[in-house]
């Protein structure tokens, strides 16, 4: 089984299968793969495992159910018991002492030094450590992007004195492709929301006009992503969205475009700087990731 020849297939990068019979005789392989964006040839989600409907013919070799070595996009479900699992919640009210399986941390686990859920319950405590592009110890935590098409919401409060300090929403690829809306500190307008960003280790911060929140907390930031096109919003409400900076190009989250190539795909998650060494904390009172059709 192979998609190499084929740029055009839905799958690509078919490959490392295992098979598997199960218990009523029927043979399947599971496999890697990666769903490439549209025209964009880009795959921001990563490497994520397919399945194939597989049959023994009688010259004792194993072929794919439906012909041909192209992965199949749909395949024949197998011969057993349906099983329904429960739609797991998309909002996470930081109401638990455990972090959210979805959630990874970056090289490091997530001790209570730079993240705490137990400090202020209800609500997220990240503490301010080393900057985005640190490989070493980063207040920060983020899930998969499973789908072309989301929306991730948080609530923040976050009172930085120091341009040394941030704390916000952040979509991310790795410590050199990142977008990052946070609220930081303006030595002329005091706390302000703002945008940064880095393209294959290039830094940038694309918003000139930075936006005044003055002592207002909480914060509630957002960011929609729709195939390759991400846009960033804030509101004081969570009801009246505010769009806020330009509208980035999400495909350079993605295993092809890094340096070097990765597989690991997108992430959307929470994080918090703090430069001047002083630990700032930045609470989040949930996070909401949901997919979208």
């Amino acid at each position: 089984m192979t998609s190499w020849n084929d740029p055009a297939l839905e799958l690509q990068k078919a490959g490392h299968g295992s098979l598997v019979e199960t218990q009523n005789g029927e043979w399947y392989m599971a496999h890697l793969c990666g769903r490439p964006l549209p025209s964009r040839g880009r795959c921001v989600l990563g490497r994520e495992t397919a399945i194939q409907k597989m049959i023994w013919r009688e010259d004792d070799w194993i072929y794919l159910e439906g012909g041909g070595n192209n992965p199949k996009v749909t395949v024949p479900a197998p011969d057993l018991n349906e099983v329904i699992w429960t739609d797991m919640n998309t909002r996470d009210d930081f109401n638990s002492e455990v972090l959210n399986m979805h959630f990874q941390s970056l090289r490091v686990p997530p001790f209570e030094d730079s993240l705490s859920l137990k400090e202020r319950p209800g609500y997220l405590r990240l503490k301010g450590r080393e900057s985005l592009g640190s490989k070493f110890h980063q207040s920060l935590i983020a899930r998969r992007q499973q789908a072309f098409k989301y929306t991730a919401i948080t609530s923040l409060e976050f009172s930085p004195d120091s341009f040394q300090q941030m704390a916000g929403l952040i979509a991310m690829y790795d410590i050199n492709n990142y977008f990052y809306l946070n609220i930081t500190f303006d030595e002329e307008k005091g706390k302000v929301l703002s945008i940064t960003t880095c393209d294959n280790g290039n830094f940038d911060e694309p918003v000139a006009d930075k936006v005044p929140l003055g002592d207002f907390n909480p914060c509630y930031l957002k960011v929609d992503v729709d195939y390759h096109l991400l846009q960033f919003y804030y509101s004081t409400d969570e009801t009246d969205w505010i769009k806020f900076g330009p509208v980035f190009d999400a495909s350079i989250l993605s295993d092809e475009y890094t340096e070097p190539s990765r597989f690991t795909g997108a992430f959307v998650g929470l994080c918090c700087q703090d430069l001047s060494g002083q630990r700032k904390p930045a609470d989040f009172d949930f996070f909401d990731y949901r997919e979208r059709d």
